[in-house]
């Protein structure tokens, strides 16, 4: 099994979205807190899809909060590269928000979580009750994985992107830390009023 406590879950953002976060946390789209001013990062024709993806308890995605269980992925690439149509963003405006599975536990926060991208017909969900086995469902070697083409493995890219699902608004006490890649991008966390000690420059979690 492994360690909860280390078991990280990464959110990407823009780092203009953090005004709201100590008055609210993190809020999905259909939360009575919800930023009606709230811009997603992004394939906006993805999102749209994975809103009205239906999951097997009846549920959307669209109710759900994701994180994934890696950095690098490959969304990151598509927003900083510009591809499939998506505005480009520098890295510096990007900031990962981290969490860990111990957390979201600790909060009593619902969460189910996948072994590969959601809305892949391959990819099977889980809940609470499979979270002690949590380190044989997902793949930590594709999760790792700096690069997700491979000729012989087609499956690595859906496998990279498992993810963690979580229900409900996400308090900030359930936030580890916050990574960005610059400087620049620590100073205005540090501005607008997070801890210094909870940001951590890491330019090689992007591209």
């Amino acid at each position: 099994m492994l360690n909860l406590s280390k078991n990280y879950l990464f959110r990407l953002t823009h780092i203009e979205k953090y005004v709201r976060y100590f008055q609210y946390g993190i809020t999905h789209i259909l939360s009575a807190n919800a930023n009606i001013e709230y811009k997603a990062i992004g394939d906006s024709s993805l999102i749209s899809n994975r809103n009205a993806f239906v999951l097997p308890n009846g549920k959307t995605l669209g109710q759900y909060i994701p994180f994934y269980f890696g950095v690098r992925m490959p969304m990151l690439y598509v927003i900083q590269k510009g591809y499939n149509g998506v505005h480009i963003i520098n890295p510096e405006n990007i900031v990962y928000c981290i969490s860990s599975v111990e957390q979201i536990i600790k909060h009593k926060l619902p969460f189910i979580f996948t072994n590969g991208h959601a809305v892949d017909g391959l990819t099977e969900f889980f809940d609470t009750h499979d979270i002690s086995n949590i380190g044989n469902i997902i793949d930590t070697k594709a999760i790792k994985a700096k690069y997700w083409r491979d000729d012989n493995d087609l499956d690595l890219k859906r496998r990279k992107e498992a993810e963690f699902l979580i229900e409900s608004d996400i308090p900030p006490s359930a936030i580890s830390g916050w990574v960005v890649y610059n400087e620049k991008a620590k100073a205005v966390l540090i501005e607008i009023g997070i801890a210094v000690s909870t940001i951590i420059i890491k330019p090689d979690y992007y591209f």
